[in-house]
């Protein structure tokens, strides 16, 4: 296990933002720091924030949400940034999570139903199939395929969802995995999602307070469990064996382009 000194970069209503770069590799080396960013949502981006994204050298900022969430909070246009649109779950049955989540769970009906829904507990069932499907739906498959690929031509990217958790948190895992990274460290980054969002939303508790609902019924939903992330390695395993294996067989990533990534992003 190692300690990279996480960064906590500032924004003012950008959440959940870091760097991936510093995490050790088991063959001594590390990630390269400054050229992979992870993030929730962007599209709140006051205009300091927007000028410290750009101050962080970006070329590409890939967003690995739905259409829907898109249309409804679009990404903000920054200057010598190309943004590119990867729907991970567009093949799910399930409908992702609205742009106005804090006005939706604030709703007395809506949150009566939901309580309803969740009171059994199956919240975090619901999230471990979600996990699965982002390694075996094919429209995650493409996403993540064009995600990576274009990682290689990449001076400094970031890749985001709605709550830069789900989506992004398995692109992250995945690609921090191929990259050598030690597995409880992957899985520090990928719980760091709990510091640094559920602060930003607890609004949304309070929301869901008022309007009548126990708050703890949505923390499976809106926060990340280890167990979630083991159902994705779980998939991974059951389907491809390794997480190579999952790059080259399902991703359509070679051998010699995972090289090339470790090479681009490891020092």
């Amino acid at each position: 296990m190692t300690d990279p000194t996480v960064e906590r970069l500032e924004f003012t209503a950008v959440a959940n933002l870091r760097d991936l770069g510093g995490w050790a590799t088991t063959d001594g080396r590390r990630v390269t720091r400054g050229r992979l960013f992870r993030s929730a949502a962007l599209d709140r981006a006051s205009d300091a924030d927007r000028g410290t994204l750009v101050g962080l050298g970006l070329r590409s900022i890939y967003d690995l949400r739905s259409i829907a969430e898109t249309q409804a909070a679009p990404d903000p246009v920054l200057a010598g940034v190309v943004g590119i649109h990867l729907d991970v779950v567009a093949d799910a049955q399930s409908i992702s999570a609205p742009a106005n989540l804090d006005k939706v769970l604030s709703d007395p009906e809506t949150v009566a139903l939901a309580s309803e829904k969740l009171a059994d507990g199956s919240g975090v069932a619901r999230m471990v199939e979600s996990y699965r499907e982002l390694v075996n739906l094919p429209s995650a498959l493409a996403s993540y395929r064009a995600l990576f690929i274009g990682l290689l031509d990449d001076d400094a990217a970031l890749f985001h969802c709605t709550a830069g958790k789900d989506r992004t948190g398995w692109a992250a895992a995945s690609l921090l995995t191929l990259l050598g990274v030690e597995r409880d460290d992957v899985y520090r980054d990928y719980l760091l999602t709990n510091e640094q969002f559920l602060p930003a939303i607890a609004h949304i508790f309070d929301g869901f307070a008022a309007a009548g609902g126990d708050p703890e019924l949505l923390r499976p939903l809106l926060g990340v469990r280890a167990d979630y992330l083991d159902a994705a390695f779980a998939e991974v395993e059951q389907l491809f064996g390794t997480v190579e294996r999952y790059f080259a067989e399902g991703l359509g990533i070679d051998d010699d382009a995972q090289a090339e990534l470790r090479e681009r992003y490891l020092v």
